[in-house]
């Protein structure tokens, strides 16, 4: 099968040469590649350029109005049968494109998503992040396979669709906040089957500073009162987890001031909590300093996501702005 890989970039020409370097040595060969260039100042043109004597690929550049629709305009110009969608800040094993044309062949979906992993050459504070994104402890089983808590539903930093999918989709509806978990449920409501190829992996960069991932973690907070704007009931008690995180620190802080060593006892519940994670991520991470990097980062986590649900819910946010025409 022919494919074309449509990958959005925004100023990122370092990440899009370490990604092309990985689809040359991609052993199945059949595909093509768009680079969509989103109105990035430091543009990634010159990097494409010098890989055109090595891959079948083509550059575009556009106005910045989201990787949702710059994904779409890539997947409006592609020759494939089938679309693989990558982030811009991903390492690519060599067989990957080999495991989907094996997998596709043998059991065919119309949208397939692929797992994430920690590379060995990510830094302490990109481990740390990984782990209290895919650790059960952290995310209650929320992310990475089929077996997650609900429905297994692809997210576009590795994720394939067929043209078909694509024709009666239209594609995305929302340029960003949201828009690949927007975009797989009405895929699975429109009744197309999906599914995680478990060989199809890629290692996702993490954020590189805990304060970079507490702004991502906040940016997914409002992506989900966003979502389910749009599909209600798509808010499950996992969700409001951080929520009643935020409440307890409330709470906490309340009981410190106004109560003082009677209050102190309200403590107890977040050191064991604490405790737990720092002692799961050594395990997990072999590195006593990984883990505390762990723990800082699973409390940011809780933190923005928390409230990036309190800032979306009383935002004057029209639904509809910013959508798809």
């Amino acid at each position: 099968m022919f494919y074309s890989i449509i990958i959005p970039v925004y100023n990122r020409p370092d990440h899009i040469q370490e990604v092309l370097e990985c689809l040359v040595d991609q052993t199945y060969k059949n595909f093509e590649i768009l680079i969509v260039e989103s109105g990035s100042p430091i543009k990634s043109d010159k990097v494409v350029e010098s890989f055109q004597d090595k891959l079948k690929i083509r550059y575009f550049f556009k106005r910045n109005d989201g990787q949702g629709f710059s994904r779409n305009y890539g997947m409006e110009r592609a020759e494939g049968e089938y679309f693989i969608i990558f982030d811009s800040d991903l390492i690519i094993p060599s067989s990957y494109m080999q495991t989907v044309e094996d997998s596709l062949t043998d059991n065919y979906l119309d949208v397939y998503g692929g797992p994430d992993k920690a590379h060995s050459s990510f830094t302490m504070v990109q481990k740390a992040v990984d782990f209290v994104l895919t650790s059960f402890i952290t995310t209650g089983g929320s992310r990475g396979g089929a077996t997650s808590v609900g429905k297994y539903r692809p997210r576009s930093f590795n994720m394939g669709i067929s043209k078909k999918v694509f024709k009666a989709t239209k594609g995305y509806l929302l340029p960003f906040l949201g828009e690949d978990i927007e975009f797989s449920i009405r895929i699975e409501k429109m009744g197309f089957q999906s599914g995680l190829i478990e060989g199809a992996y890629v290692y996702h960069k993490r954020k590189e500073s805990l304060w970079g991932f507490y702004q991502q973690m906040h940016f997914f907070g409002r992506a989900r009162i966003n979502i389910n704007r749009f599909h209600k009931g798509n808010i499950k008690l996992m969700h409001l987890i951080p929520l009643g995180f935020l409440g307890y620190l409330y709470l906490l802080l309340i009981c410190m001031i106004w109560y003082q060593e009677d209050g102190a006892i309200v403590v107890v519940p977040l050191l064991a909590h604490a405790s737990l994670i720092y002692v799961v991520a050594t395990v997990a991470l072999r590195n006593p300093i990984t883990a505390v990097l762990a723990l800082i980062a699973a409390y940011c986590q809780l933190v923005g996501y928390g409230s990036g649900l309190v800032r979306e819910v009383y935002s004057n946010s029209n639904p509809l702005k910013g959508t798809r025409k």
